[in-house]
C-alpha cells in the first residue's frame, strides 16, 4: 500500500510502500531529484528505515533527473542503514541516474548484488578517472615543461619529448616526474642529477636549431 508524497512544483513523487513479508520496504521516486526535492527524500527514506527490518529497496527507474544533492540524501541514507544493520539498495533505475552513480563512483555501493559493471558502464568509469588525473596534474606538467624550455632553450615539442623519455628511462610516471621537477627547481634550481638526465635524453636526440645548442653554420 503507498504513502504518496508529492514534493513542491511536483518536481518529483515519492511513494512507500508497506514492508514485505522479509522486512523490506520499497521506496519509489518519479520525475526529478534535485536540491528542491530531495529534503522530502530524505524524510521519505527515514520513515522507510523505520518501518524496515531487513531494509529499503529503491526504484528510480522513473526518476528523470538526478543531481548531487539527490545523491548526497542517498550517500546519507545508506549509511545509516548500514548503522542500523540493514541495507539501501537501488533495484532499478533510469539512464540519468545509472549515469550519475557511474560517474561519481557509488553505483557499486548500492548494488550489492551486481558483481561487476557493463562493459559502456566500466568504460565510462575508466574515462572520467583518466580525466580527473588530466585536470589534476597537467599543471604540473605545463610548469615542467616551462622550466625545461627556459633551461635548456627547448621548444615546447621538444620539452614535453624530454619529459616523455625521462620518464620511461626511470620508470616513473609522468606527473609525478613533472611534480618533482618543479620542486627542486623552486627549492633553488635544477639539481645536478636531473641536469644529467636532460643532457643524456638530449645527446640521443638528432641535432637541430632551437635544441638546445645554437644551429650549425649554414653550409656555404
Amino acid at each position: 500500500m503507498h504513502a504518496p508524497l508529492v514534493v513542491d512544483d511536483s518536481a518529483a513523487h515519492l511513494a512507500m510502500d508497506a514492508p514485505s513479508p522479509d522486512g523490506r520496504v520499497r521506496v519509489t521516486v518519479r520525475g526529478e531529484l534535485d536540491i528542491s526535492a530531495a529534503p522530502a527524500l530524505e524524510r521519505t527514506l527515514r520513515r522507510a528505515l523505520r518501518c524496515a527490518a531487513g531494509g529499503v529497496d529503491l526504484d528510480l527507474s522513473g526518476t528523470t533527473f538526478c543531481d548531487c544533492s539527490g545523491l548526497n540524501v542517498l550517500l546519507a541514507a545508506r549509511r545509516r542503514a548500514l548503522d542500523h544493520g540493514r541495507t539501501l539498495t537501488i533495484r532499478s533505475a533510469g539512464p540519468a541516474v545509472r549515469r550519475l552513480l557511474t560517474v561519481t563512483g557509488t553505483w557499486p555501493l548500492f548494488t550489492p548484488g551486481e558483481h561487476a559493471l557493463n562493459h559502456d558502464e566500466q568504460e565510462l568509469r575508466n574515462e572520467v578517472v583518466q580525466l580527473r588525473r588530466a585536470m589534476q596534474t597537467r599543471p604540473a606538467i605545463d610548469q615542467a615543461r616551462g622550466i625545461l624550455m627556459a633551461t635548456f632553450a627547448l621548444s615546447p615539442e621538444d620539452a614535453w619529448d624530454v619529459l616523455v623519455r625521462i620518464s620511461q628511462n626511470t620508470n616513473t610516471k609522468l606527473h609525478v616526474l613533472a611534480g618533482e621537477l618543479v620542486g627542486t627547481a623552486r627549492d633553488g634550481g635544477l639539481p645536478d642529477g636531473m641536469r644529467q638526465q636532460v643532457t643524456e635524453v638530449l645527446a640521443t636526440r638528432p641535432a637541430a636549431p632551437g635544441a638546445g645548442e645554437p644551429a650549425p653554420d649554414a653550409a656555404p
